[in-house]
């Protein structure tokens, strides 16, 4: 099969997450194997999403392949990985649906880049909006391919051929099984927009709470992981690390690390570790020698906000992690002076790290030339690129294969493990395993940004807000602008200098800008004496978000019930990546602690696919919100992160959990959107506005209460 795409208008193409990824012209895989394979072209057309299409406006935005073999058994291959947001189950579920088959007769193959479609990547909640619409239009083609082959093997008018449990059955009683349709040969056909698909009103696999796909794996311990990788003669390492970020090697001693027994050191360049047969003589060996760094002084978490605002970029602008915010309009003066209130705020948020399950691990293996990595990535395709420039090979000569991992939240992006134990396993002349501590984990992954928020809104004494300015310093654009309706506003991301790397983390900015925007409507309404609830609906027009905000409300009892005293309530809501959430919380604040009792949360991301792991992504998300609003943050100083260990930085345990209820808001009519992000951030909003209520006190940075509140 001969397949092309044109990239002759560059401009058209983008990806869809990052704007630092490089856009780079997509393979397209060869179809290997026996079976049925039904492919379907990818482009990222930015129009064609503007227009509402799918996975980016129709058959050309992902690639996609669906193997069905003589034995009738089905394969699914996607570069998406599984990390616990139980993708594998719903992906599957969209393929029965369409191809009419049990749940359980569905296999798919993910993350190895030897074998499966580059289809974006693990991020910005584009596995169900994306791959799941696209492999059910590759399933739905496949069907339509089989009842085809089935009237001209049968001689049968192709109307009166049903699919049913993998065969295609027809009058008389004649019916084939998938695999005597296929007969082991490839087929290959383009997937085009308008192939029939089961509509969700009458799904009867997809829209079920299907149990997690290999859960018995996972709940027996028998899952493998990438640091349960093993390889014959596979040696364990270790990598030397400055002592600060920056810091440059002026000197090294490895003779006493060199002269133990199985032990090789490793340099090139600065970048110097050891291999041995065992995890902790590799260890000892990195720790025997003797290294001096010059270092040198930096910004220190005590002066972050002044830094990010003095140091913001001359014009503004920039595009940010997830946009500009933009939806400029009208006169901000002009709003100001027509208001009767205003509120003039500056919010804070600090880095956090992403504290995955699973640490970093990489196990490399060079063989012929030819480089293999298992690793825990979100990105399989760019980390293989990432190997490929940092060793000067070709894309197809290193392979990455991801085992379901131990959660990312968008901190795995990239490959640094995978390249350090690539080098390692280089010089080794052996397979090399590399699994970062958990303090290396917290120093040397990038961190969710930090930022300032300065808000400047007004309303008048009837509730209408007039003027809204929200610009954001370094964390991002997105979310930025404000779902309310106002004729004057003005939302800008400003990019500017962060003192420590910072990259992707569940649902980017929209953490932040949702936390300063909720706040400051909470302070609205107090200034025009209403209810945060009705100034809020008074002031939105979106269907979907007065939807989800009156739904929580009502499962909450707003207004109807009282908070007992030292608590209080707190609601917010917002919407990102096409879906739509609203949490309402309940606080309590004794001798200064404070403690979430309650959480509701109503969310809506159009056609739900699978109920109970949707809740699960949502309680998961609203937990990890959690901790993000009260105590988590990263100290540092002088390049030095002062906080890498679970001891000293806080994330939630089992006594934070508050009381959790949620609200699905299931849309058949819309097409499903992705779930992974939105949730969490509506949460620190909710608890913040829940604290003002007990304390009086208006806590305008993330973390809200580190050690507490004060009075």
């Amino acid at each position: 099969m001969n397949a092309f795409l044109d990239f002759t208008e560059p401009e058209r193409y983008e990806l869809f997450e990052s704007p630092t990824w490089e856009t780079d012209r997509r393979e397209f895989f060869r179809i290997a194997g026996a079976g049925l394979a039904v492919a379907l072209l990818v482009c990222r057309d930015a129009d064609a999403q503007q227009r509402g299409g799918r996975g980016g406006g129709g058959p050309r935005e992902v690639a996609a392949w669906l193997h069905i073999g003589e034995d009738s058994k089905i394969t699914v291959y996607t570069g998406k990985v599984e990390i616990g947001q139980n993708i594998r189950t719903s992906l599957a579920q969209v393929v029965a649906e369409e191809l009419r088959v049990p749940l359980a007769s569905i296999r798919l193959v993910m993350a190895d880049t030897a074998v499966v479609p580059d289809d974006g990547g693990t991020a910005g909640s584009r596995t169900t909006p994306q791959t799941a619409s696209q492999l059910r239009r590759v399933a739905a083609t496949a069907r339509e391919a089989l009842l085809d082959l089935a009237a001209e093997k049968a001689k049968l008018d192709r109307g009166s051929l049903t699919v049913a449990d993998g065969k295609v059955s027809g009058p008389g009683g004649k019916s084939f099984t998938f695999g005597q349709l296929t007969e082991g040969k490839k087929l290959a056909k383009a997937v085009a927009a308008e192939v029939p698909t089961t509509p969700p009103a009458k799904w009867t696999v997809a829209g079920q709470s299907a149990p997690k796909a290999d859960g018995r794996a996972f709940v027996t311990g028998s899952h493998q992981y990438a640091s349960d990788v093993r390889r014959e003669g596979m040696l364990f390492g270790k990598v030397l690390r400055p002592p600060a970020f920056q810091a440059k090697l002026t000197s090294l001693d490895a003779k006493a690390a060199e002269s133990r027994a199985d032990v090789k050191v490793v340099r090139d360049e600065e970048f110097v570790g050891a291999v041995a047969p065992t995890a902790h003589a590799a260890a000892e060996a990195v720790a025997a020698i003797k290294a001096e760094w010059q270092t040198t002084p930096q910004v220190s978490a005590a002066d972050l906000f002044k830094h990010l605002k003095e140091k913001a970029r001359p014009g503004g602008g920039g595009g940010g992690r997830g946009g500009k915010g933009g939806g400029n309009e009208g006169s901000i003066e002009a709003g100001l002076k027509s208001a009767d209130k205003t509120v003039k705020a500056t919010y804070t948020v600090a880095y956090i790290a992403h504290t995955p399950l699973e640490p970093r691990t990489a196990v490399a293996e060079w063989i012929d030339g030819k480089l293999t990595v298992w690793t825990g990535t979100q990105m399989p395709f760019r980390v293989r690129g990432e190997l490929a420039r940092a060793f000067n090979v070709p894309d197809d000569r290193v392979r990455v294969v991801v085992p379901d991992m131990g959660s990312g939240y968008g901190g795995k992006h990239s490959g640094e493990v995978a390249v350090e134990a690539a080098r390692l396993a280089k010089a080794a002349g052996k397979p090399v395993k590399l699994v970062w501590t958990r303090e290396e984990e917290f120093t040397w992954a990038y961190f969710r940004p930090a930022g300032v928020i300065d808000i400047t809104a007004g309303a008048r004494a009837d509730g209408s807000l007039t003027a809204w300015e929200a610009h954001n310093y370094n964390s991002g654009g997105s979310a930025l602008a404000t779902p309310y309706v106002v004729p004057n506003r003005r939302t800008e991301f400003h990019s500017t200098d962060s003192p420590l790397r910072q990259g992707s983390y569940r649902a980017l900015a929209s953490t932040a800008n949702c936390f300063a925007r909720e706040s400051v409507m909470d302070e609205l309404a107090d200034a025009v004496g209403l209810d945060p609830l009705e100034f809020r609906l008074k002031n939105l027009r979106n269907d979907r978000l007065r939807a989800v905000l009156e739904a929580a409300a009502k499962r909450f009892g707003w207004g109807r019930e009282k908070p007992a005293p030292g608590r209080g309530f707190g609601l917010a809501c917002g919407t990102e990546k096409g879906s739509y959430v609203a949490s309402v919380a309940e606080v309590e604040v004794a001798k200064g602690q404070v403690r979430v009792v309650r959480v509701v949360t109503a969310f809506e991301c159009g056609a739900v696919l699978n109920p109970d792991h949707l809740t699960n992504q949502v309680e998961g998300c609203v937990v990890m919100g959690l901790g993000g609003a009260l105590f988590e943050e990263i100290d540092f100083k002088d390049g030095k992160i002062l906080n890498a260990n679970l001891t000293d930085y806080r994330v939630p345990r089992f006594r934070d959990v508050p009381v959790l209820e949620t609200v699905l808001v299931d849309r058949k009519d819309l097409p499903s959107e992705g779930a992974g992000e939105t949730p969490i951030i509506a949460v620190a909003p909710a608890v913040g506005n829940a604290i003002f209520r007990v304390t009086g006190q208006r806590l305008r940075s993330m973390p809200l209460a580190p050690d507490g509140v004060s009075g």
